[in-house]
Formats: C-alpha cells, sequence, structure tokens
C-alpha cells in the first residue's frame, strides 16, 4: 500500500475572485507545481453558479487551496510565505515574478499583484546572521535593513567589513 506522504496541513488563501488567475500564476514561477483540482459553486451558491469557488493546488510540492469567498477578507503581512533560495539567481527570479504588479518591500519582503506576502531569503543570510562574530552579524543585519531584494554580495562584503 502506499503512504501518503502529503502534509495534513493545507494552507487556505481567501480570494475574492482571483483565486483561480493567482494559483494559475504561482504554478508558472516554482518547479514542481501543478494545478490538483478546480471546484465550481453550484446553483445552491452563494456565488453565481458555474464560477470558481476553489483551486487546489502545489508548489514544489506543497498543497494550497484558492478560495474565491468574496471580498470579505484581504491578506495583511500577519502572514507571509517564505521561499529559501540558494543562490542569487533564484532571488532575482523569484523577486521580480513575484513582486511583478505587486510592490516591493524593505528585508527580502514584497506584496504580489494579489496581495500576498512573501519574503524571498537567499540561504546565506541566516548562515552570515547566526556568525558567532557578534560584529559581523551586526554588520550583515544593518546591511539587510538597507535593502528590499536581498543582494548576497553585499551581506557577505558587510560581513567581511567591506565598505562598498
Amino acid at each position: 500500500m502506499p503512504i501518503d506522504t502529503r502534509s495534513k496541513i493545507t494552507p487556505c488563501l481567501w480570494f475574492d475572485t482571483q483565486g483561480d488567475e493567482a494559483a494559475t500564476f504561482y504554478t508558472s514561477i516554482f518547479p514542481n507545481s501543478k494545478i490538483v483540482d478546480i471546484s465550481r459553486y453550484g446553483d445552491a451558491g452563494p456565488r453565481p453558479a458555474g464560477t470558481v469557488m476553489t483551486v487546489l493546488f502545489e508548489l514544489d510540492g506543497q498543497r494550497f487551496l484558492a478560495l474565491n469567498g468574496g471580498p470579505q477578507f484581504t491578506f495583511s503581512e500577519a502572514v507571509s510565505f517564505q521561499v529559501d533560495c540558494a543562490t542569487q539567481e533564484e532571488v532575482d527570479r523569484y523577486w521580480d515574478s513575484l513582486s511583478e504588479g505587486g510592490e516591493e518591500g524593505p528585508c527580502g519582503w514584497l506584496k504580489d499583484r494579489f496581495g500576498l506576502s512573501w519574503q524571498i531569503v537567499p540561504s546565506a543570510l541566516p548562515r552570515l546572521l547566526s556568525d558567532p562574530d557578534r560584529e559581523k552579524s551586526q554588520r550583515v543585519m544593518a546591511a539587510m535593513l538597507g535593502m528590499k531584494k536581498i543582494e548576497i554580495d553585499e551581506l557577505e562584503r558587510a560581513a567581511e567589513g567591506v565598505v562598498a
């Protein structure tokens, strides 16, 4: 018997009417991603019959549910999704794709065009911030606080005390 390795926790993202558009957008950005299922409202409503109610989708194997629930609720920075990136090229790709039509924030944070918050974090950042040399880690923190998109080379220069 096959073992079900899916998580028992699936984040549900509440949209007004753009859940299917958002799921399509997100699955186009992340590797190993797909739309799994789409359900539609029926005659019982509360939305017109045939319109998309939910979209179950996967981003690199992690399941999400997009719900077209109406305008009552919107996203805030209180919840965000962190994208771990091994290279600057990954940081650039995710940053450019997700921020298009959205808004760039400080310290690697952005809001996409649907208002969902993301943190685009190179793996170098937590490594450099946890350096046992407190002066190094504080220089890295100061450099990061001055950035929007995180630049790995600038963090490494800051760690070494090299001023640009």
